[in-house]
């Protein structure tokens, strides 16, 4: 679909060169922008809400730092 929006000529021109720089077209590059403002701002809408599930459990294993991911690998393996 055609449409025609209006910019301002420095904008225009950067996002011209920004498209050719990186092997794409303008239209493109604009379809992908607004994508991208238009899924964060949806998603900013479905993530206000978030459910953490807990468990009962005994708390930390003595001596297990969280900090430290190769030694909590090796507790999580045996």
């Amino acid at each position: 679909m055609r449409t025609t929006i209006r910019l301002d000529k420095q904008l225009l021109e950067k996002a011209r060169h920004y498209a050719l720089s990186h092997g794409t077209t303008f239209t493109a590059l604009v379809e992908d922008a607004l994508r991208e403002k238009l899924m964060a701002r949806s998603d900013i809408k479905k993530a206000r809400r978030v459910k953490l599930k807990t468990v009962k459990g005994r708390g930390l294993l003595a001596g297990v730092d969280l900090d430290d991911s190769t030694t909590l690998l090796d507790v999580m393996e045996n």
